[in-house]
Formats: C-alpha cells, sequence, structure tokens
C-alpha cells in the first residue's frame, strides 16, 4: 500500500478552521487482492469495511507523534457505507480520501469517499462512508473528553 498525504499539514494549522470542500486531510492507495473479490466479480461488500481500516491506520500511523494520545485512545464505535457503484479488481489501487466530518465532546467521526485508480478526483465517489470513533481512558476503561489539542488536530483536519 502506498499512501500520499493530499490536505494541509495539520500539524502547522490546529488552530485554522480545517480543509476545502472537496480536500482530503489524507488520501491513501490501497491495493485491492483476489481474497477482496466476490463470486461476482467486484469487490465484496464487507472487505470494504477491511480495505478502509488499511487507509485509516495509514492515516493516523503518518501523523505523528502529537498524535499518538488521540490514536491510542479512539475505538471504533458506529461504521455506516453506502454504495454508489460497483468497483472490480482492474479499479486498483483504491484512493481512499478521509476527512474529520464532526466531532464532539468524546467522540469524532471519519469520512471516506472511495473511487478506483482511474476514477476522475471530483468524480462521484463509488462508496462513501463513516466511522464514529469514540475515545476512551483505556486505563479507567471509560470514555474521556477531547482536549484542546486534540479539537484543534481535528478541526484542522475538518472540511
Amino acid at each position: 500500500m502506498s499512501t500520499a498525504n493530499t490536505g494541509r499539514n495539520s500539524a502547522n494549522i490546529a488552530g485554522e478552521s480545517g480543509l476545502g470542500a472537496h480536500e482530503f486531510a489524507f488520501t491513501a492507495e490501497v491495493g485491492v487482492r483476489w481474497s477482496d473479490m466476490d463470486a461476482f466479480g467486484h469487490i465484496n461488500h464487507a472487505r470494504m469495511v477491511t480495505l478502509m481500516e488499511e487507509a485509516r491506520i495509514a492515516w493516523l500511523l503518518s501523523a505523528g507523534e502529537e498524535y499518538t494520545p488521540l490514536i491510542k485512545s479512539a475505538m471504533i464505535v458506529h461504521v455506516e457505507i453506502r454504495y454508489q457503484s460497483q468497483l472490480r479488481h482492474e479499479d486498483s489501487p483504491l484512493r481512499i480520501g478521509m476527512w474529520i466530518k464532526g466531532f464532539r465532546s468524546v467522540d469524532f467521526t471519519i469520512g471516506y469517499e472511495i473511487r478506483g485508480a482511474h476514477a476522475d478526483p471530483v468524480s462521484k465517489p463509488a462508496c462513501v462512508a463513516s466511522t464514529q470513533m469514540a475515545v476512551v481512558d483505556v486505563e479507567a476503561h471509560s470514555l474521556r473528553r477531547l482536549t484542546d489539542t486534540e479539537k484543534g488536530y481535528l478541526r484542522a483536519w475538518s472540511r
């Protein structure tokens, strides 16, 4: 998997309001494996969650040490996916653009737009999705509030 950061350097703009309407905080290119395919020749719906996970992990691992407390305390609590067209093996690698859709006191939501390798970057995505991430105190096994610094990171990655 290769990745490319196509948004702004959020470490430098944590106080700014975020991304433009069509910008992504991070875009990952994720290769499609034969095991991701189903009997009908397109990417299996359940495997799309795994491909999104690979993209999300690449983004979060690339963010930098200062983001470690937020990343290590984030836990997925909800996944939503809308399939708008088929993706096939020849569409590999998938381009998965991500940004922060919103955040509240104890959670944030990552948005995804998924397109095939040869699709126009401003075309209708084949798949749109979101993952809601709760922020937890790992030691206490309970929800915790986002810090002001973490809110700044999330704001910079928002559109």
